[in-house]
């Protein structure tokens, strides 16, 4: 489907300027998505001595400056490479979670870590020496329950962070530590612009991070180069948002179009899953609203039938655009006609609701291919209505038919989804669910098997027509450490951060010290956040935990409770690889009370490795792996899994996962069972990874090299990898998790 037609023509608004500078934020988003920093400008000169300095800094975080940026920066004046550093300075420690204090409740975290009775006998011990609180603190031990949270050492920094920072040595530098490669970008024009189009034409949806870059750069780029098609719904409501701002021609082309601009112009959820309190509009802003509905119904009548599946926020958006207002505007009164059910309009899926009801599989076929991505997504509950083989026949031949009009994304999603219908379903059977939000539930899976004849030669045909869709590799060089990463197939099957895969990836964990940390720091509420972590065995059953009812456990500490964060709080878990029991260790936060992961002013989880020798302090930014935005719906947030392999070595598993939870007082203990079920149905799921494309590019390549983390051929390669080397062919195409959607075939 066109992603232009029909387009609407409106007028700048007042009020709306352009953009003659490039903001500072730009610079910023090009380093968080690329890892390269914009070629610097400025004077010629002898800035050696500030690049190296520039370097020392990088490295103390974990980053380092490739042989070229390095050599580029000395070339310039000292004081343009000293503005380029504290520029890159901020956004690095920002993206490892070092533009905070961590600051821990026990000052010599991990050492020292009490008992957990004895530390809260501790803290009754002193509010019974306090003559204010003994009272009352007397009352609540004759009852037999004390509250935690009455007593004044508990849940409050005991000590300054710079009294904690005085308490730890040095850390001491490894082999082992994450070094993150910055490289030299191209000019920052140019930078910004190839950013938009990537994200822009991205062919899998973005993540709440990467939607709000692209509004911000959609703006600034409104009048540069634009995508050839912009596939994903979402992306296209945020760019219409800068067109209409700047007075271009909108990309609509269904009435559900109009829908999502509105929902952006009133910052609500472009998804259509939540709903949007529609802001008051302007008149210049209505006008163009409505002309877009009143184009794409006059060019298409069909397509008022999609008015059905929002139709009370179409209702909703009448009353803010006035449509009685423009009688030169018929058919865009047509939609809210609809909406209200003064005007029938019957959907596409009635119709194949009718005619399965009627049990014409066959005719529910010929009309699914009218709409090749509904008929892909209907594969299975298709093949399971079938009662003769010729039924599935035509269910086969029709997506034999359709295929090249599908898009990749969802080729790939349903391959994904027939590869894991193999296991025979029954009784005990369960499936995982997971919405476009991250929330995550579990039912009974009481589905019939899909037949395996037809189920082989649809997965055969997905292969055949994602392969040809693939380019020419060329020299395909692959980090083999990428190849169990999960293909992103949707935006919210990861989040924002620093080194974060999709939902399903596996990757390596190597280091003998494994710690997690949560930050975060309300906005206008007392909000407690709990760190945890539950240990299971083999059979996803709980061993253990660590939580602040547990502070310690075999190989593991806990840093302590903090209870409220005005000022920001973190909290620390701290595992010895080599001593901790099981086979699955899960991290968890659970919101104790106040605000939720959505209402604080930050939030964000993260884990460092460290060797067993390494000393330093609860937080150091060079031995961080991963650090990811908390921002979902629940009150329990489930970022990843550790899993113990048959070699004894741990990889960890990426969930992305967020449960309902209590309103309050959610603890590791209350919800370990569904925790564990929701682990078991994540981690036993068959994802499609990235072994699939490279299998499928692999026949077409002129050679494939796994790397060897060394040296690198001197010619052009197509290089898929986590991180990229130094010392490729400028004219290598370069695939890493940044742009890893890049793989996912239109």
């Amino acid at each position: 489907m066109s992603a232009t037609p029909p387009q609407t023509r409106v007028r700048r608004p007042a009020g709306f300027c352009q953009h003659v500078r490039m903001p500072q934020r730009f610079e910023h988003m090009v380093i968080r998505h690329t890892s390269r920093i914009p070629a610097p400008t400025g004077p010629v000169g002898q800035g050696g001595s500030a690049a190296r300095q520039f370097d020392a800094a990088l490295m103390s975080v974990g980053f380092k400056l490739s042989a070229d940026l390095l050599e580029h920066l000395s070339g310039l004046s000292e004081k343009t490479v000293v503005e380029t550093a504290a520029r890159a300075m901020e956004t690095v420690r920002a993206m490892v979670g070092d533009h905070v204090r961590h600051n821990v409740y026990f000052i010599d975290f991990p050492a020292n870590v009490p008992d957990t009775f004895d530390f809260w006998m501790r803290c009754i011990a002193g509010a019974l020496g306090d003559r204010a609180l003994r009272a009352g603190t007397v009352a609540q031990l004759r009852t037999g329950v004390v509250d935690l949270l009455t007593l004044p050492s508990y849940g409050n920094y005991r000590h300054t962070y710079a009294e904690m920072l005085a308490a730890h040595d040095e850390l001491i530098a490894v082999a082992g530590d994450r070094l993150t490669v910055l490289h030299l970008g191209g000019r920052p024009h140019d930078e910004v612009t190839a950013l938009y189009l990537a994200l822009a034409g991205s062919s899998t949806p973005l993540g709440e991070e990467g939607l709000a870059d692209l509004r911000s750069l959609a703006g600034y780029c409104v009048d540069g180069p634009q995508p050839a098609a912009i596939p994903v719904r979402e992306n296209r409501a945020v760019v219409n948002v800068a067109r209409l701002e700047a007075g271009a021609d909108l990309l609509l082309d269904t009435v559900t179009d109009v829908l999502r601009l509105a929902c952006a112009l009133s910052d609500g959820d472009v998804s259509l899953l939540e709903p949007t309190r529609f802001r008051p509009l302007s008149r210049p802003v209505r006008r163009a609203l409505l002309a877009g509905l009143d184009a794409v119904v006059a060019a298409a009548p069909g397509k008022l039938a999609d008015v059905n599946a929002h139709r009370e926020a179409f209702k909703r958006l009448g009353e803010r655009l006035h449509p009685h207002e423009y009688p030169r505007r018929p058919h865009a009164a047509e939609v809210f006609a609809v909406a209200r059910g003064d005007q029938e309009a019957r959907s596409f899926d009635s119709r194949v609701e009718e005619l399965l009801g009627a049990g014409d599989v066959t005719g529910a076929v010929r009309l699914l291919t009218a709409a090749p991505g509904r008929l892909f997504r209907s594969l299975d509950r298709l093949l399971r209505a079938c009662s003769t083989q010729d039924e599935r026949d035509a269910v086969v031949a029709a997506a034999e038919q359709v295929a090249p009009q599908v898009a990749g994304r969802v080729l790939l999603s349903v391959r994904e989804h027939l590869q894991n219908r193999a296991a025979q379903t029954g009784s005990g059977a369960r499936r995982v669910f997971v919405n476009r939000l991250g929330s995550a539930w579990v039912a009974d899976d009481t589905r019939p098997p899909v037949p395996a004849p037809e189920r082989g030669r649809l997965i055969a045909v997905l292969d055949a027509e994602t392969g040809r869709r693939l380019p020419e590799p060329g020299h395909l060089l692959i980090d083999p450490d990428v190849l169990d990463v999960a293909l992103p197939l949707s935006g919210r099957a990861t989040s924002g951060g620093f080194g974060v895969l999709p939902r399903g990836s596996l990757s390596p964990v190597d280091g003998e010290l494994l710690r997690f940390f949560v930050y975060w720091k309300e906005s206008s509420s007392t909000t407690d956040f709990d760190l945890s972590a539950l240990l299971l065995d083999a059979g996803y059953q709980t061993l253990t935990w660590l939580s602040y009812t547990a502070l310690q456990a075999v190989g593991g500490e806990h840093s302590g409770d903090i209870t409220a964060a005005p000022d920001g709080a973190s909290e620390f878990i701290n595992l010895r690889l080599d001593v901790v029991r099981g086979s699955f260790i899960v991290p968890q936060v659970n919101i104790y009370s106040g605000e939720g992961f959505d209402e604080v002013e930050e939030s964000f989880f993260g884990f460092m490795l460290r060797d067993a020798e390494q000393v330093g302090r609860p937080f150091e930014a060079r031995t961080v792996r991963m650090k990811s935005e908390l921002r979902g719906p629940g009150r329990v947030a489930l970022p990843l899994a550790f899993l113990r392999g048959r070699d004894g070595r741990w990889r960890a598993k990426w969930l992305h996962l967020y449960l309902r939870g209590n309103p309050n007082s959610n603890q590791v203990e209350g919800n370990r069972v569904s925790v564990a079920t929701l682990v078991r149905g994540v981690v036993e799921r068959d994802h499609l990874t990235v072994r699939h494309l490279t299998e499928l590019m692999g026949p077409r390549a002129t050679a494939t090299t796994l790397w060897d983390g060394t040296t690198v051929p001197d010619g052009p390669v197509t290089y898929i990898g986590l991180q990229r080397p130094e010392g490729l062919h400028p004219d290598s195409v370069i695939v890493t998790p940044e742009n890893l959607r890049a793989l996912i075939p239109g």
